[in-house]
């Protein structure tokens, strides 16, 4: 039993996303939080040429690559982004771990990690000209 339960924590412990974030602006913890269905996703920072934004924080995640995809690594990026009061991520960038170190990790029990960053964003508006 007591092998079951450490099977389980251990399944859970490495199931995890960990998203890390870099303050670009201080003044981000003023703020108010934003829900992460509310966070814009803008795959070409072309999109940001009409709109006035702040760069509020560089984010990063990863996990494990067998227990993890884009989307949650996504929905742990716009997270992390609406609890610093962004409304916006840039540019997700993702990248998956080779065949070797799926094999490497697989052979040891340490699985391969995948991650990605975004800059989260505050879009204040439509530039003004």
């Amino acid at each position: 039993m007591q092998r079951l339960i450490a099977i389980c924590f251990a399944l859970i412990f490495v199931s995890c996303i960990s998203t890390k974030a870099v303050l670009i602006d201080p003044s981000a913890h003023v703020r108010p939080k934003v829900e992460p269905n509310a966070i814009r996703i803008i795959m070409d920072e072309a999109e940001l040429d009409d709109l006035e934004y702040i760069k509020v924080a560089m984010i990063e995640s990863t996990g494990n690559s067998g227990w993890t995809n884009q989307t949650k690594m996504i929905e742990s990026m716009r997270k992390k982004a609406g609890e610093l009061g962004a409304n916006a991520i840039l540019m997700p960038d993702i990248t998956e771990p080779g065949s070797g170190a799926k094999i490497a990790g697989a052979i040891f029990g340490t699985g391969a990690e995948r991650k990605g960053n975004v800059i989260a964003i505050f879009i204040v508006g439509p530039k003004e000209d």
